[in-house]
């Protein structure tokens, strides 16, 4: 790696920063005024999707390194809520916001984010089908946290969350936390 290699990475960085700052935007909508960051839900997805891979016999790791930047192009769109998309022409395209990021980034690295990318977002993999699971599940065990918090609004993101999980590890964990306090973990 030389100089200007690690200028792209340290920029790259310095970009990645922006998802600790960057709030999801959705909850607003439920009345959530601190929602959690982009960041914040990416490091959960991330731990989801390695344990939901293990429970499928997948790789934990690979699906883990596919949750993790399965929303770094939010430092370059933002967090869009669902109720966006209808006025959006067309679909953001993830991979192209990745090649754009990366760009100035040595090869090896840029060809782990791309492929990472490019692999969660077809779907084809089982690594890459936990990694999208990991993700509604956990935007589902926030919003029961948020609603034993006493927000109300949320039933709309755990109806929709649950109705989009496919792998079984992942449904049987939604569904246990349907039933079990938040703060259930708590009681030794």
């Amino acid at each position: 790696m030389d100089d200007g290699d690690a200028v792209g990475l340290a920029g790259f960085a310095f970009e990645l920063g922006i998802l600790k700052r960057l709030r999801r935007t959705g909850w607003s909508h439920a009345g959530i005024r601190d929602a959690e960051s982009v960041a914040e839900h990416s490091l959960r997805v991330a731990q989801l999707a390695a344990l939901v891979a293990a429970e499928e016999g997948a790789d934990p790791a690979r699906a883990a390194l596919l949750a993790i930047w399965h929303d770094s192009q939010e430092t370059r769109t933002g967090d869009l809520p669902h109720t966006a998309r209808p006025y959006l022409a067309g679909r953001i395209d993830a991979e192209a916001v990745t090649a754009d990021q990366v760009a100035r980034l040595p090869e090896a690295a840029a060809k782990t984010v791309r492929e990472a990318v490019a692999e969660y977002e077809a779907q084809a993999s089982p690594e890459a089908r936990c990694a999208r699971d990991a993700d509604k599940l956990e935007c589902l065990l926030q919003a029961v946290e948020y609603r034993a918090g006493g927000n109300a609004g949320v039933e709309g993101w755990i109806t929709s969350s649950q109705d989009s999980l496919r792998t079984d590890a992942a449904i049987r964990i939604a569904d246990a936390a349907m039933q079990t306090s938040p703060l259930a973990w708590r009681d030794r």
